[in-house]
């Protein structure tokens, strides 16, 4: 009896470790469909190309990249939202943008509703054609502040980089500038680099390439601690010049609709520890692309997200261009 009693217990606890094990294991029957809700060849483009990969080979299955680009990023966002919360659509972009549709009144889905895989962040970097009169930040400064006429910013967008970043310097120096909006991250760049605009303050993995081919000179990032660019150098911090401006890592992922069946988002977790922890094609990537490595999921992801998320929803709403209250939607006004 004690080893037939045994044997049902051990029997049990192999079913029980079965089942656990299932629940884990998602195995998409078909590819998975990843919207990018911007062009080709921007920073959310570039990073998520090398997630989809990686996840094509931790989970078995294809991740294919659909570009959809709207609306500051609203419109492809909006369509995985519409479809079937099964885990075969999933969303990419800034978590500052998923955080800030709602007080846009472009997509009316809060953070909250989301599940998110940051891989990445992305800091925005002021920087001017290689033949620019402006040799730092400290003269493009001066500049913006004495100019009878606007200086021109390329923009990707209403919460784009440079949006944000250009928000947060003019309240804290009162400038005169004049955005000029394109379709995304990489077309800004390329007006910057074509003269169209005098500069731009995209991400850095956008402008990597026009700085090392020596058609970009960046002057200051957007943040408290300087840049090291692998191939160019150190650029400083644009807190330098303005130790006020607020900043906070701006950071990028993959999400996923919260109510997704259980073994989808269990399947997720376990890759995003084990496999994008440890990714080094992502560590690579950011190394190259002057992005910082830092995965991380769940609500740790939504800590993480929070203060550049919360500089962006407030920005948009004290300045008009978003109508809703961002403390309605669980977003703090920043400190």
């Amino acid at each position: 009896m004690i080893r037939q009693a045994g044997f049902v217990l051990a029997m049990s606890a192999a079913i029980l470790a079965a089942g656990t094990a299932s629940a884990q294991d998602w195995k998409p029957q078909k590819p998975v469909t990843v919207v990018v809700p911007w062009p080709a060849g921007g920073s959310t483009d570039t990073v998520t190309r090398v997630v989809a990969g990686e996840l094509s080979k931790a989970i078995g299955q294809n991740f294919v990249i659909l570009n959809q680009p709207g609306a500051s990023g609203s419109v492809g966002t909006r369509s995985v939202w519409e479809a079937p919360h099964d885990g075969t659509m999933m969303a990419a972009g800034a978590a500052a943008d998923l955080g800030a549709y709602p007080v846009f009144g472009t997509l009316d889905v809060p953070l909250e509703k989301w599940r998110l895989y940051l891989h990445v962040a992305n800091p925005g970097l002021i920087s001017v054609r290689a033949d620019s009169e402006w040799e730092d930040f400290g003269d493009l400064l001066e500049a913006l502040k004495t100019s009878s006429e606007p200086i021109t910013v390329s923009s990707g967008g209403l919460s784009s980089a440079t949006a944000i970043s250009m928000q947060a310097l003019d309240k804290a120096a009162d400038l005169n500038y004049r955005p000029i909006v394109y379709e995304g991250g990489n077309p800004a760049v390329i007006s910057t680099v074509s003269g169209e605009t005098q500069f731009t303050a995209q991400t850095a993995t956008e402008q990597v390439d026009m700085i090392r081919a020596g058609r970009l000179r960046p002057l200051a990032v957007v943040a408290d601690q300087p840049l090291e660019l692998e191939g160019y150098g150190t650029v400083p911090p644009v807190t330098d010049w303005l130790p006020e401006v607020a900043t906070a890592p701006n950071f990028f992922g993959i999400f996923i609709p919260a109510d997704a069946p259980k073994e989808v988002l269990d399947t997720m977790d376990r890759v995003w520890a084990e496999d994008i922890a440890n990714s080094q094609a992502l560590k690579t990537y950011a190394a190259e692309r002057g992005a910082l490595f830092r995965p991380t999921y769940g609500d740790e992801a939504r800590k993480a997200a929070l203060p550049y998320l919360g500089i962006n929803a407030w920005q948009q709403f004290d300045s008009g261009a978003a109508p809703n209250d961002p403390s309605q939607f669980g977003i703090p006004r920043p400190e």
